[in-house]
Order: C-alpha cells, then sequence, then structure tokens
C-alpha cells in the first residue's frame, strides 16, 4: 500500500536540530497538505527555560502541553480528513521531555494533567523519525542562529538523543520510518527528498530505515 494515498496524516520527528519543522513543511507543500506546527516560539517561557531549566521547566511543559492538545482537538481517530495532514510533532512523545526536565513532583502533575486532558490524537499513517549524532546538532542548531538556543548542551542533546532512540525503538503504534539525517539535505536537494517520498511510496513493513545519501 502507498502510504501518500488516501488523505495521509504524517507526523515528523525528532530531536531539537534534526530539521523536522523544515521536512514537515516541504511534505506538505509537496502533498497539498494541512500543516501543524508546534510553534515553539509562540511559547513565552522558552527562552527562560534555556537560561534557568529548573525553574522554568513546569511551565514550559504545560504550555507546549495545551498547545499540542489544542491542536489536535477535533481530530478523532475515526474520523475521514478532508485533507492530506502533516504535523511536525507527535503528541504521544510529549511525555518524553516532562520526564527528562521535571523534578519528581512536577512530573506527577505533570501526569496528572495529561491524563485528565483525555487526549484523543488520531494515529498517524506514518511517522518520520529523523535522527543524528548529538554533535551534528549542535552544529545545526548554531548555525541557524537562535539566540536563546545558544545555551543547549551537547550533554542536554546527547540525553535527548537517547530518549528518542528509546522511545522509537519500542514504538508500534503506526509505520515508522526511521531516518537518518546526517547526510541528507531534504530542503535544499531535489534529489535527497525524491529519495525520501519515494521510500515512503514504497514502504511494505511497519519499520524501515533511510541511512545514506546516494
Amino acid at each position: 500500500m502507498n502510504l501518500l494515498e488516501n488523505t495521509p496524516y504524517i507526523a515528523v520527528e525528532g530531536p531539537i536540530g534534526a530539521g523536522k519543522t523544515s521536512l514537515a513543511i516541504r511534505i506538505a507543500r509537496y502533498l497539498d497538505a494541512e500543516l501543524l506546527l508546534e510553534n515553539a516560539e509562540d511559547n513565552p517561557f522558552l527562552a527562560r527555560f534555556y537560561q534557568d531549566p529548573k525553574r522554568h521547566a513546569l511551565a514550559t511543559q504545560l504550555f507546549f502541553l495545551f498547545q499540542r492538545s489544542g491542536q489536535v482537538h477535533g481530530l478523532r481517530q475515526n474520523d475521514l480528513f478532508r485533507q492530506a495532514l502533516v504535523a511536525d510533532f507527535l503528541l504521544d512523545k510529549d511525555p518524553l521531555f516532562a520526564e527528562i526536565n521535571l523534578d519528581d513532583e512536577e512530573f506527577r502533575l505533570y501526569q496528572k494533567i495529561y491524563s485528565e486532558l483525555h487526549l484523543q490524537a488520531p494515529i498517524p499513517t506514518l511517522v518520520i523519525y529523523l535522527q543524528a549524532k548529538p554533535s551534528v546538532l549542535i552544529n545545526r542548531i548554531r548555525r541557524r542562529g537562535i539566540a536563546h538556543e545558544n545555551t543547549i548542551s551537547t550533554d542536554y542533546l546527547e540525553l535527548l538523543s537517547e530518549r528518542y532512540a528509546r522511545y522509537f525503538h519500542r514504538y508500534d503504534a503506526a509505520p515508522l520510518l526511521i531516518v537518518n539525517c546526517e547526510q541528507f539535505n531534504f530542503v535544499d536537494n531535489d534529489e535527497h527528498f525524491a529519495l525520501l517520498m519515494q521510500q515512503i511510496a514504497d514502504m511494505r513493513s511497519p519499520r524501515e530505515f533511510l541511512n545514506q545519501a546516494t
């Protein structure tokens, strides 16, 4: 079955610097799809979190939780999408950041709120998980030059990347394409993008890998 047919819902995921938003935008344009972005710049606590993580982690995480839950509100598992949908986040992954950044009491509060929201996001047709070494991620973050991201450490990215890898190692809710994106430039290189879209169209198993550009 071609996963690009029948109004697909594609979620692009990966740690900071992997390029998930840029890829989601390009896929949405290619499919003439609705685009759902997490819009991190709208979070008023994010810059403060990078300056003082312990103090601002809970507010940052709860803002993202409410923002993301609002974005998927109204999407139901049995709905027939009128248009293809591409997102740069997977709501089910939200607790991953909470577990890393919150202390035990804050995380219990977060879990209670998460549970009481009764979130029922639809399962994607496909999840694309972008992965790269922390050294590659940190270089990309520095190049894009967002001021409040300058304090992100390699140690934090190593921890984040490890948690992402652990999460997707056991992920089986939807077909999963794991992409080592270190050698790919899906935004500016048409051949790389075409290779990715062909891999998606040809997927036959619930978990596949794309590791190297041709």
